[in-house]
C-alpha cells in the first residue's frame, strides 16, 4: 500500500518520542503535535491522489488512517487524564485512574454494535461504513469534528480510531494502577521492617480508645481511614499487640460513668503542663 511507509516513519518518530523523556505530559503534548501534522499531510495525499478503487478506499480508512488518528485520540486523552490526576496518596490515585477506565469502557458500550462487527473481522458493511459520502444513522462518534470532513472522512473510521485508542489508554492505566499498587506494598513491607524504639507503656484500652478518637475525628485521612489499617500501624510503631480491639472498643462503650478515661486524664496532663509552664 503507498501509504505505509509512512505510517512506518510516522511510527518510528512516536516511538522515539516515547524514550526519549519521562515526563508524560510532554510526550503526550508532542505527541499531539505531530500526529496533527501527519494527519493533515496524509489528508493532502488522499484529497490530491484518491484512491483507485472502492476496495482501496475501503482498506485506507478501516486500517490507515486510523493507525493516526488513533494516536491523537490517544494522546488528547491521555493528557487530558494525566493533568487532572490527583497528587495525592496512591489510594486516590488508583480510584482516579479506575474511574478512568470505566469512562473508557462507557465507549465500548455505547459502540458495542459496531465493536464486534470491527473486532471479528467482518466485511459485509464495509462499504457503508469506510467510504466516504455514506451516513449512518447508529453511530455515536462525536469527537475531534475539526478532523471529520467529507475529502477525509466515513462515518465509521474515527470509531476504529477511538477502539485502538481506548484500549492502548486502558493498557497504560493497568500499567499505572500496577505500579502505584506495587509502590504501595513496598512501602507496607518497609514499614514492617522498621523497628521502633518507642514502647506503649500504658494499658491497651487506653491506646485503643484513642485510635478510635483519632478515626472518629477526621483527622487522619478526612476520617476515610480504616480502624485495622491504624490499629496494625500503632502496633508496629509502639511494639504492642492490641489484640481484639474490636472487642475492647464493645467494652469501652459499655463503660459506666465516663467513657472517654484515657482522653480525659490526656486534658487533665496536657492542662496541667501548661499550668506549670506559665508559672
Amino acid at each position: 500500500m503507498k501509504y505505509q511507509d509512512l505510517i512506518s516513519e510516522f511510527e518510528a518518530k512516536l516511538e522515539a518520542l516515547e524514550t526519549c523523556t519521562d515526563d508524560i505530559l510532554y510526550r503526550a503534548e508532542t505527541g499531539i503535535a505531530y500526529t496533527e501534522r501527519w494527519i493533515k499531510t496524509l489528508r493532502e495525499e488522499v484529497v490530491r491522489h484518491g484512491f483507485g478503487s472502492i476496495q482501496e478506499e475501503i482498506f485506507f480508512f478501516k486500517h490507515i488512517k486510523p493507525q493516526i488518528f488513533s494516536k491523537l485520540i490517544y494522546y488528547s486523552k491521555l493528557f487530558n487524564i494525566e493533568s487532572k490526576r490527583p497528587r495525592s496518596s496512591s489510594k486516590f490515585q488508583i480510584k482516579y485512574l479506575n474511574n478512568q477506565i470505566d469512562k473508557l469502557q462507557v465507549f465500548f458500550n455505547d459502540n458495542l454494535e459496531f465493536y464486534h462487527y470491527y473486532r471479528r473481522g467482518a466485511t459485509s458493511l464495509d462499504e457503508q461504513y469506510f467510504v466516504r459520502g455514506k451516513s449512518d444513522l447508529r453511530s455515536t462518534t462525536d469527537f475531534f469534528n475539526f478532523y471529520i470532513d467529507e475529502k477525509f472522512s466515513t462515518c465509521q473510521d474515527g470509531t476504529v480510531a477511538a477502539i485502538m485508542a481506548y484500549d492502548m489508554l486502558i493498557v497504560y492505566l493497568q500499567q499505572e494502577i500496577e505500579k502505584l499498587e506495587n509502590y504501595k506494598d513496598n512501602q507496607n513491607t518497609n514499614l514492617m521492617k522498621q523497628s521502633s524504639r518507642l514502647f506503649w507503656t500504658g494499658n491497651k484500652t487506653d491506646l485503643i480508645e484513642l485510635i478510635y478518637a483519632l478515626q472518629s475525628s477526621g483527622a487522619i485521612n478526612s476520617g476515610t481511614a480504616d480502624i485495622k489499617e491504624m490499629a496494625t500501624l500503632f502496633e508496629q510503631i509502639f511494639n504492642i499487640d492490641l489484640g481484639n480491639y474490636y472487642h475492647t472498643f464493645i467494652e469501652i462503650r459499655a463503660r459506666k460513668g465516663s467513657r472517654t478515661k484515657f482522653l480525659d486524664r490526656l486534658q487533665e496532663s496536657l492542662l496541667k503542663r501548661f499550668e506549670e509552664s506559665d508559672t
